[in-house]
């Protein structure tokens, strides 16, 4: 699978990226859905083996090739779940959000250019200090940020985050 970006892999299952995103945001997200079972996505640590409510939630709600990415959906929905109730934002961009909410230059400029479970590691941190500061933003973003692997791909995703990051910047 030469070309392996999230959106391919994702329409295996005639299923769009943002819509599959979006309906996993609003399932946490609502009241139906469990607060133990909210907790535990919320202590999920891609170094650690998933706990059952994970596998229960993949099995029901992941795309069937989640497998062969298990690390970076446990991320997805550890960090969808900790932005919980305010999670999700269509069309405002992770960089406008980090820019709006004060996010450290120097943290950003580690995060984009981490790689592997150092990359999933800060997005996490990331995602605690928006959710912190109660800063919803599209998760289609926080989604191709871990799951894109064409480096091209990824450069272009990592340029328009840093653009938004600093059009948006809350200088003091």
């Amino acid at each position: 699978m030469m070309q392996s970006s999230a959106n391919e892999a994702l329409k295996a299952n005639n299923v769009d990226l943002g819509s599959r995103i979006g309906r996993i945001c609003s399932l946490i997200g609502s009241n139906s859905f469990s607060t133990a079972c909210r907790a535990a996505l919320r202590r999920l640590n891609p170094h650690k083996a998933p706990s059952l409510v994970f596998y229960r939630f993949a099995v029901y709600h992941l795309p069937e090739t989640w497998e062969a990415r298990k690390a970076d959906w446990m991320t997805l929905t550890a960090g969808i779940a900790t932005m919980s109730p305010s999670i999700h934002r269509p069309g405002q961009g992770l960089g406008q959000v980090l820019g709006l909410t004060g996010y450290s230059e120097a943290r950003l400029e580690r995060l984009l250019s981490a790689e592997g479970d150092t990359r999933r590691i800060l997005f996490l941190r990331a995602v605690r200090f928006l959710a912190a500061k109660s800063a919803p933003f599209d998760w289609k973003d926080g989604a191709l940020f871990l799951l894109l692997r064409d480096r091209e791909k990824q450069e272009r995703l990592h340029a328009r985050i840093a653009q938004d990051y600093y059009r948006y910047l809350q200088m003091d």
